[in-house]
C-alpha cells in the first residue's frame, strides 16, 4: 500500500517485519518448501518480536495493536513464505483469538500467555471428512459425563496440529440440534485418547503440517467450554469472519510476490535483442497484475478499518477473501508465464507461488461460500 496511507505507526510496523521477512523468513522459503519442515524459527522470530501477540491485551501477555496492523504483518510474511503465514494466522486468528474473544478470564490467563510468546503452538480443530463447508454437520460429538465432556470422532486438515500444545475443538452434544447443538472447547495435547496423524502430499504450502486429529473418549473437563453451551457454531463463525482478514493478507501477500518475481525477471532477461519488459504485451500483464493486487490491498484494509470502528464488516471481509484469493493465483499463473519455461521449474519462486496460491481459493471459506455470504447481505440490505 502506499506509505501516504498509513500512518507513522504502521509505516514502522511495515518496515520493521518487512525487514525480518526479507531477511530471515524468505531465505529460508525455498527449504522449508522443499523439506515440508514446520518453520520453527520463524514462528520463534515473530514471538520474539512480539506477532503473537498482535490483537492480545498487553495484560495477557499480549502485543495489543489494530486489525490493520494484522493485515500488514500478514502480507509481509506471506510476501516472504505463504506457508510461515499460514501458520501464523491459525496460530494467533483462529485459536489464540478464540480464546481472547470467548474465553474466561480464568481460560485467557491460562493459555494465551504461553500462545502469545510462542511457549506453546496452537490449532483449530473443526473441518471433518465429511463436513467441510458445511460445517454444522458435524459427526464429532462431545457428550456431557460427570464433570467432562467426551469426545469422539475425528477431525482433518487441521493446521499445526501435530505441533500444538492446545487446540480449539468444534464437537456436537446432539447431532439432531444442528448448529445450535455445538460447543467448542480448548483441548490440551496430552488429553488422553487424543491422537494426531499427520497428513502428507500437499500441492503447496507444503512446510505448514496438516493433520487429522482423531478422539476416542478423549474426556476434556466441562471448564475448558469456551462460551455458552450449544453457542459454539455462532462463536465459529464470529471467528472466522474476523480471520478472513488474515486469509485476504495472505493472498495479497503472495500476489505481490509472484508480481515482484516477474517483474524482476522480465527486467534482467532478453530476447530478440531487448529485455522481455520492453514488449508491450509483458508491460500490459504487468500492469494488469499491479492494479489487482492494489485492488485486493484496498479491499483488505477497508475490511480491517471496519472492523476496527466496530463497524459491520462480514460483506467487505468476504468481498476481500473472494478477490485477493482470485488475484492470488491470477498473478502466480502470470508470473509462472512470464519466466517461460524456467518459471515450470523449481526450485523457480514463480513455481512456488502458482502452487500455493490455489489453496486460498478453498480454505476458511471456499470461493462459493464467499459469495453466497455476499450475496445474501446485499439482498437482506434491500
Amino acid at each position: 500500500m502506499n506509505q501516504y496511507l498509513l500512518s507513522e505507526e504502521e509505516l514502522l510496523l511495515k518496515n520493521t517485519i518487512k525487514d525480518f521477512a526479507d531477511n530471515t523468513i524468505a531465505p529460508r522459503a525455498a527449504h522449508h518448501d522443499e523439506t515440508s519442515e514446520f518453520p520453527w524459527e520463524n514462528m520463534r522470530g515473530l514471538a520474539e518480536m512480539g506477532m503473537l501477540g498482535l490483537g492480545i491485551n498487553e495484560e495477557f501477555g499480549g502485543s495489543g495493536g489494530t486489525n490493520r496492523q494484522t493485515a500488514i504483518v500478514v502480507e509481509e510474511i506471506s510476501r516472504a513464505c505463504a506457508a510461515t503465514a499460514t501458520t501464523f494466522g491459525a496460530h494467533v486468528s483462529l485459536c489464540t483469538q478464540f480464546i481472547n474473544m470467548f474465553g474466561t478470564e480464568g481460560q485467557k490467563r491460562q493459555f494465551l500467555p504461553p500462545l502469545v510468546s510462542g511457549e506453546m503452538m496452537g490449532a483449530f480443530a473443526l473441518t471433518e471428512p465429511e463436513t467441510g463447508s458445511d460445517a454444522a454437520a458435524m459427526h464429532t460429538t462431545g457428550v456431557a459425563s460427570g464433570g467432562s465432556y467426551v469426545l469422539n470422532g475425528s477431525k482433518t486438515f487441521i493446521t499445526n496440529a501435530e505441533e500444538a500444545g492446545v487446540l480449539v475443538v468444534m464437537s456436537s452434544i446432539d447431532r439432531s440440534l444442528g448448529a445450535r447443538g455445538i460447543n467448542a472447547m480448548i483441548v490440551e495435547k496430552d488429553s488422553p485418547g487424543l491422537s494426531v496423524n499427520p497428513l502428507h502430499g500437499k500441492m503447496g504450502i507444503r512446510a505448514s503440517s496438516t493433520a487429522e486429529v482423531v478422539f476416542e473418549n478423549c474426556s476434556v473437563p466441562m471448564e475448558n467450554r469456551l462460551g455458552d453451551e450449544g453457542n459454539g457454531f455462532r462463536e465459529t463463525m464470529a471467528v472466522l469472519n474476523a480471520s478472513r482478514l488474515t486469509i485476504a493478507a495472505q493472498c495479497v501477500g503472495i500476489a505481490q510476490a509472484a508480481y515482484d518475481s516477474a517483474l524482476a525477471y522480465v527486467q534482467q532477461r532478453r530476447a530478440f535483442g531487448q529485455r522481455l519488459a520492453d514488449f508491450q504485451g509483458l508491460q500490459w500483464m504487468l500492469v494488469d497484475m499491479a492494479t489487482s493486487i492494489e485492488t485486493s490491498r484496498l479491499l483488505t484494509h477497508k475490511a480491517a478499518t471496519l472492523m476496527d470502528a466496530e463497524l459491520p464488516f462480514i460483506t467487505e471481509v468476504s468481498m476481500a477473501k473472494l478477490h485477493a484469493s482470485r488475484v492470488a493465483v491470477e498473478c502466480a499463473d502470470k508470473s509462472v508465464q512470464m519466466h517461460g519455461g524456467i518459471g515450470y521449474f523449481a526450485p523457480t519462486d514463480a513455481e512456488r507461488f502458482y502452487r500455493d496460491a490455489k489453496v486460498m481459493e478453498i480454505y476458511e471459506g471456499a470461493s462459493e461460500v464467499q459469495r453466497l455470504i455476499i450475496a445474501r447481505n446485499l439482498i437482506s440490505r434491500e
